[in-house]
């Protein structure tokens, strides 16, 4: 049974991943538990976000938000449009100071770090809205993505343009002659090639079509089952997030509603009305 939140009610630039091989298992504890104001209790989560708060001058946008990512595993933030999900992202990734609480990738504590040191820190955020260099090629904008790194290997390039084949047949054309889902794939290649051990993800689904949103969560469990990838995945479409995550954390006006197995909210019919709008 998911446990509610602290508050009583039942309860943003680049992109990274995880590497090493970590528990694939999904849809099960694993060996943690749930716990409340949204955090987890594992002894292998990459990322800890720990009571943190932020606002826009006078507005409070997250209140008190504590929720791990841990690794080898997806986590999906849900909620509907202005519970904080977007934000949480952008403080998670220095984009936006909080005005309370911790952000710990890695057992150190980065809440204060510049979004620059982020990237090289392993954590890694892929914004919404597709953010393309429209003016440069396929290639020369995954290219952007390994500055952090400095000189990266033809094979990483080529690791990328294989499981994205649909930009590897477009990799001379500029990025504004794109689709949707195109230019979806090629931000998230990118980030791939920064190598990061977290990736931040932010809407990917906004505007596409259910086929090529099911291509897009397919490689993302791929990878995290096969490299150990971690995933913090944000989600207005919680019936797909649900589908792919292995937990889920909702969100109601920036406070964790409940954390839980994502099967076990998917299979939550008054959750699922009263937050998730399926």
């Amino acid at each position: 049974m998911a446990e509610t939140g602290a508050h009583g009610s039942t309860a943003a630039g680049a992109a990274g991943v995880g590497l090493s091989k970590g528990d694939t298992g999904r849809g099960a504890a694993t060996g943690s538990s749930v716990i409340a104001g949204g955090g987890t209790a594992t002894a292998d989560a990459v990322l800890s976000v720990e009571g943190l708060s932020a606002a826009y001058g006078p507005v409070k946008a997250l209140d008190g938000v504590t929720l791990r990512a841990e690794q080898g595993r997806i986590t999906a933030v849900l909620g509907a449009n202005g519970a904080g999900k977007t934000t949480l992202l952008r403080t998670i990734s220095g984009l936006v100071r909080p005005t309370a609480g911790r952000v710990v990738l890695d057992g150190e504590d980065v809440t204060r770090a510049p979004v620059e040191a982020m990237v090289t820190k392993g954590m890694a955020h892929v914004p919404e809205g597709r953010g393309v260099i429209a003016e440069l090629t396929v290639d020369e904008n995954l290219r952007v993505g390994s500055l952090f790194r400095g000189k990266v290997a033809q094979d990483e390039f080529d690791r990328v343009y294989d499981l994205f084949p649909r930009i590897a047949e477009r990799r001379g054309q500029t990025a504004h002659t794109l689709s949707g889902g195109e230019r979806q794939m090629l931000v998230i290649g990118r980030a791939l090639l920064a190598r990061p051990r977290l990736l931040l993800l932010d809407e990917p689904s906004l505007g596409l079509a259910p086929r090529i949103v099911a291509q897009i969560f397919a490689l993302l469990r791929k990878l995290v089952d096969s490299e150990g990838l971690s995933v913090l995945l944000v989600e207005q479409n919680a019936r797909s997030a649900l589908s792919v995550a292995d937990t889920g954390v909702v969100l109601n006006l920036g406070r964790v509603v409940v954390t839980d197995d994502a099967a076990r909210l998917a299979g939550d019919e008054d959750l699922r009305h009263a937050y998730l709008g399926f």
